[in-house]
Order: C-alpha cells, then structure tokens, then sequence
C-alpha cells in the first residue's frame, strides 16, 4: 500500500475535472448508467482517477443491474471503509486508502462467494488495460 497523500482542496480542484471533483472529494454520485466505464469488458486494473493507486481486478467486475460499475472484492489494502448513516439510511462508504477519495459505497448483496457489491462511480476510476494484478 502507498503512503497516504497530502493535498490541499485547491490542488485537488486544479488537477480532478468539475464532476470528478465533485464526486471525489465531495462524495457525489454520477447518473445511473452515464458512466464511461459500466460495460468495460477489457482486462487491466481499476485505478483511483484522484491518485493513481490500484483498487480493483477487472476479473472482481460484474454486471449488478445498477447502473454503475461493481466490484465483489477490492485489492488488499486499496480501499477503507466508513459508515456512512447519511441520508436516513445505513450504508458502508469506500474511500481511496491513499488519497482518501470518494469511490462509492460496499453493500451485502453481492452474487458471488464474498457477498459483496462494491458499487463504483465510474468517474472515479481509470483503468489501466494489461495483466490482471
């Protein structure tokens, strides 16, 4: 795992675009099915668009139906978990483990034997095409 990065909202501005900015480091959620990578069948590695740490194998990717990328396992160590009880409802935040980035949300009702949907905003995330990790 990469040491934690340290940079001001300002530099976070000047290099993420308006909507990644706005999801990143503001916790946002782009529209269901607008996202560039939610049928991306390439193999690679899914990487934080913020700071450039691997987050997940594209063999953990499937289809849920949702309308945003998701994920059954994460690499060890790439992402943290947060509750988050915003909104009236309990549900598990993710976040860059480097950059501390907005990624999405983890629920318990993943179809495969981790029992988990990593479900991604796509604006968060770059993949890198090659060898799975």
């Amino acid at each position: 795992m990469k040491k934690e990065m340290a940079k001001n909202e300002e530099e976070w501005k000047n290099k993420l675009t308006p909507e990644q900015y706005a999801v990143l480091r503001g916790k946002g959620t782009e529209a269901p099915f607008s996202g560039k990578l939610l049928h991306e069948k390439k193999a690679g590695t899914y990487n934080c668009a913020a700071c450039g740490q691997a987050l997940f194998s594209s063999d953990a990717k499937f289809d849920s139906g949702t309308g945003w990328p998701s994920f059954d396992q994460a690499l060890p160590g790439s992402v943290r978990e947060i509750s988050d009880n915003e909104y009236g409802t309990r549900r598990t935040e993710i976040v860059c483990s480097r950059c501390n980035s907005h990624l999405g949300h983890v629920f318990p009702d993943g179809p495969t034997a981790t029992g988990k949907r990593y479900c991604l905003n796509s604006v968060c995330l770059d993949l890198e095409e090659g060898p799975k990790p």
